[in-house]
């Protein structure tokens, strides 16, 4: 019995230890991706203010997520706990920032040159349902904590696209700039079941939920995002903004 016990003890904090650097991994490249991009003169701080609120609630969620990866696998539960109450507000408000935010950004930019606004706006729109959907799956299953940490991995490195995405030679992966985005955060769950393989001799279900449901609504928001309606939806929504001023298709910004 002693020797379960301390098989299970150690089996718990090899899992435990995978989620804490993993999450440290995942926020880490998330704020390195906009930091990249701050340092290197691609964006700046002079930017409306809801892109400052969406930030907010953001990052946030990614130290929220990070602090209780850390107290989990330091066996603080009960702080973990009592932070997990804040994401049930905090996930909501997130999915109301992005979409205001994917909206308003085809306005004002006309969005990132490296997608078609339409394939932008709707790819954007199912990856949050993604997000949303997970994270509120993890929380309806927080007394079930095999699944819940694992949906809200997969939640996590959802969000955390954006960041990554940032790392990534966007210009020279037109157009299979969301297929290759979403490959690499495939990574992430993909190295959670070879943890799980190995630590637990078997691939936790919800492993395949945190890998399947992202590429499933990348893949819905590429395919709606180009039909013809989608087309005529966003160019009426742009039009007579400065974002109407672009090519709605994808293209290489000027100088490269």
């Amino acid at each position: 019995m002693a020797g379960e016990r301390e098989h299970g003890g150690q089996t718990a904090g090899r899992e435990h230890t995978f989620f804490k650097v993993s999450a440290w991994v995942l926020g880490v490249l998330k704020v390195g991706g906009f930091a990249l991009n701050l340092a290197a003169g691609r964006s700046s701080l002079d930017v409306p203010i809801i892109y400052h609120l969406h930030a907010l609630f953001f990052f946030g969620f990614v130290a929220l997520y990070v602090t209780q990866a850390s107290l989990a696998a330091g066996g603080n539960l009960a702080l973990h706990r009592r932070l997990g109450q804040i994401a049930a507000l905090w996930v909501p408000a997130m999915l109301v920032m992005g979409v205001w935010l994917t909206f308003a950004t085809l306005q004002i930019l006309g969005g990132p040159p490296f997608f078609g606004q339409s394939e932008f706006l709707v790819v954007n729109l199912f990856h949050l349902a993604a997000f949303g959907g997970l994270a509120f799956a993890a929380l309806a299953l927080r007394n079930r904590p095999d699944w819940h940490k694992r949906l809200m991995f997969g939640a996590f490195a959802t969000v955390a696209a954006p960041g990554i995405a940032r790392l990534l030679p966007l210009p020279f992966m037109i157009p299979w700039v969301f297929e290759i985005l979403f490959a690499v955060m495939a990574l992430f769950p993909i190295a959670g079941m070879v943890m799980d393989a190995r630590v637990n001799g078997g691939v936790h279900k919800a492993w395949w939920w945190a890998l399947l449901v992202p590429i499933a609504a990348m893949a819905m928001g590429e395919r709606l995002g180009d039909t013809q309606f989608a087309r005529a939806w966003v160019a009426g929504h742009v039009a007579g903004t400065p974002g109407g001023e672009r090519s709605p298709e994808p293209f290489l910004p000027p100088g490269m």
